[in-house]
């Protein structure tokens, strides 16, 4: 009889703060488009894949001969079926940082003198890329995209001066290693991919960790939690039914995000659905227990919100939500394996991208289970303690 009465006390207390939270038409309202913002941001503002597209790029020529001419014909002609560049003529160096400073182009490219005479002596011929520094990412890629492009057209000059020695294969001449990439899995895959696991996870820590200081320390403000610690209910139902509607308001807005991924950006599940919802539901068991002892500790609802903040943010950029931990520096890394929300987005990521069973996830689990394990059992006597103060 007891454990029915703490079940149902449990289920009394959850289904109480989920009516608060569907009578509130503002609150519903922004638990629906939280996760809609997040993904549309994300999904637009970042990058969907790793191509250039229409970057505006000065092209200066101070060669004035007739391999640099070739060189800007066939440059052109890649550039108007690729449309990766705006091109813009140019007169000199300096002219082309003008421009960058201005605002007027992103980057440059530079044909220097005498690059037709050193091709003709069977010398290199040089290019300067120029780039702009105060944007890395526009600048990488432009890179990237014109040393692949230079490298292409390196090749068949040199396939055609191969060609009068009687090669039977001038292209193993030049480039005698052949060299392709192949995923893991097969497919097509773009940033939004890497991004959308941790947006996830992300979205259920922030549905968590808000929505626990209005559900413990707001009604301990205007006085009704003190009308159910007086009711004949055990404080365990009390701090479990809470527990039990914050789980189902993150695994909600969780289950949107991964909606929202699928239908508006073409996200792929390769793994198992079932074994997403399972994460997902790890990844709010984790956060309540630690959510509970903040707020509890929490004089008011203004403090408990700004203590969240504080730890929400910092596990936002450390976590491998939107850059791979691996680019960070040895310390940072050191933080981020001490944050349950790195776990909950690797082993999503593993699952949505990579298609892993339990299996392959095994730590990430056991990590998350120990650690909202751990904060559970701490949550529950600083709760008892709080409510008697």
């Amino acid at each position: 009889m007891g454990v029915k009465n703490v079940i149902s006390h449990i289920l009394i207390i959850a289904w109480k703060d989920l009516i608060e939270l569907f009578r509130n038409k503002m609150a519903l309202a922004m638990l629906m488009l939280m996760p809609i913002f997040m993904m549309a941001m994300a999904g637009f503002i970042f990058p969907s894949s790793t191509s250039m597209s229409n970057i505006s790029v000065a092209l200066v020529n101070e060669d004035k001969g007739s391999a640099s001419s070739m060189f800007i014909d066939v440059l052109e002609r890649i550039n108007n079926s690729t449309e990766m560049m705006v091109l813009t003529n140019a007169s000199s160096f300096d002219e082309v940082r003008n421009m960058i400073q201005r605002g007027d182009v992103e980057g440059g490219i530079v044909i220097t003198r005498n690059f037709s005479l050193n091709l003709m002596t069977g010398e290199q011929g040089s290019i300067i890329i120029v780039t702009d520094q105060s944007n890395p990412q526009i600048s990488i890629a432009l890179q990237t995209g014109l040393k692949a492009v230079f490298d292409q057209m390196g090749t068949v000059l040199a396939q055609k001066n191969v060609e009068p020695l009687n090669a039977t294969n001038s292209l193993a001449v030049v480039k005698p290693y052949h060299v392709e990439t192949q995923g893991a899995i097969p497919g097509t895959f773009n940033y939004f991919d890497f991004m959308a696991p941790g947006l996830m996870a992300m979205t259920v820590m922030m549905s968590v960790m808000t929505g626990l200081p209005a559900a413990i320390s707001h009604e301990r403000e205007v006085g009704t939690l003190d009308g159910m610690m007086v009711a004949p209910i055990r404080r365990l139902g009390i701090i479990l039914g809470k527990t039990l509607a914050q789980t189902v308001r993150g695994l909600l807005q969780g289950i949107l995000t991964l909606i929202l991924a699928i239908a508006l950006f073409g996200v792929v599940i390769h793994g198992s659905i079932l074994l997403i919802f399972a994460l997902l539901f790890l990844g709010v068991f984790s956060f309540v227990g630690l959510g509970v002892v903040i707020t509890s500790f929490a004089k008011d609802q203004e403090t408990a919100m700004m203590v969240m903040m504080t730890l929400m943010f910092p596990m936002m950029f450390l976590s491998g939500v939107f850059f791979p931990i691996q680019q960070m520096p040895w310390y940072m890394q050191s933080i981020s394996k001490a944050l349950p929300l790195t776990y909950a987005i690797t082993a999503l990521r593993k699952v949505m991208v990579l298609g892993a069973d339990l299996s392959a996830i095994s730590l990430e689990v056991a990590v998350l289970i120990g650690f909202g394990t751990v904060m559970t059992l701490i949550a529950l006597p600083v709760f008892r303690r709080a409510m008697t103060k």
